[in-house]
């Protein structure tokens, strides 16, 4: 079993969106609707809030214990009356899932069987790096202990909230335990990292492979969103679906075609990014190296 450590060598050439946003963790107050039933609270990452007439879901927490405390607070006053909290986390990394401890007692956690293998191999060391990146982040995180979820699915879980339906799913992509969370009658989809906007792909550590991901959007694609909330980029409509499937594709055919031609995968990396930029002058990221990477390590 490799470690943590090991497996970051490649995850960190990849990870510029979101450490690009590390200097900003603190979770705001002011949530965004995004649909008849899902609020937003836009941050590192964009938290969402699913409310129905009897229970209340929110996926991801923020970093540590004070953001989830922030996230729980506005989830009770989208709906003081509702008796029943969940909450859920598209991946194990501490940005998504370490403010657990901040949510009030009787709170029903649920993830996925493999995300949570990640979280007790991988989480405390993750909490440890993310800790040592900034002196606000070691105060976010300062003394967080994980607890087991209440829930634990396989493939699958269904939540009624009364009159709106959470489909939470295990997908992977950009972790091995990457979960979405599909939201019906709304049709809009909390999609994680597995779809962004505007904003390189990541493949972290051992996670999926550009193949693989590609087979989950086509499964993504399938659900047919009308809305689509990422975890690291800007809301948009279903539409964002088939742009990240296109990305990704040019990225790996392109990736392909260079190796083909001898190029180093530094030197590929560079190529592809400064395409992007010239197609998506107005995108605020373009660096491929690290997925392009992952292209050539035969991550197929």
């Amino acid at each position: 079993m490799k470690s943590l450590s090991a497996l970051l060598t490649l995850a960190a050439l990849a990870a510029t969106s979101a450490l690009a946003q590390m200097s900003q963790p603190m979770v705001d107050e002011n949530p965004t609707k995004i649909s008849d039933h899902v609020w937003a609270i836009m941050g590192f990452p964009n938290l969402a809030i699913v409310v129905g007439s009897h229970a209340t879901l929110v996926v991801d927490t923020g970093l540590g214990p004070k953001n989830g405390a922030t996230a729980a607070r506005v989830a009770a006053k989208l709906a003081p009356n509702n008796p029943k909290l969940f909450l859920t986390t598209t991946h194990f990394h501490p940005e998504h899932a370490a403010g657990e401890p901040g949510f009030p007692p009787g709170t029903i956690l649920i993830r996925n069987a493999v995300q949570q293998q990640e979280m007790e191999k991988h989480g405390q060391e993750m909490i440890d790096m993310f800790s040592q990146r900034s002196p606000q982040n070691k105060e976010l995180l300062a003394g967080v202990v994980l607890r087991p979820p209440d829930v634990i699915f396989d493939q699958e879980a269904t939540i009624d909230l009364g009159g709106v339906t959470a489909r939470l799913l295990w997908f992977g992509a950009h972790t091995k335990g990457d979960e979405l969370t599909f939201v019906e009658p709304d049709r809009t989809l909390i999609s994680g990292d597995v779809v962004q906007n505007k904003t390189m792909p990541n493949i972290f550590g051992d996670g999926g492979t550009p193949a693989s991901w590609l087979a989950v959007l086509e499964k993504v694609a399938a659900l047919n969103a009308t809305h689509v909330l990422p975890d690291h980029s800007a809301p948009g409509d279903g539409s964002l679906v088939a742009a990240e499937l296109n990305l990704i594709s040019e990225i790996r055919t392109r990736a392909l075609a260079l190796k083909r031609q001898g190029l180093s995968p530094d030197d590929a990396g560079k190529q592809v990014s400064a395409d992007l930029k010239a197609k998506h002058p107005d995108w605020p990221n373009t660096n491929a190296a690290g997925f392009v990477k992952s292209v050539y390590a035969k991550l197929q």
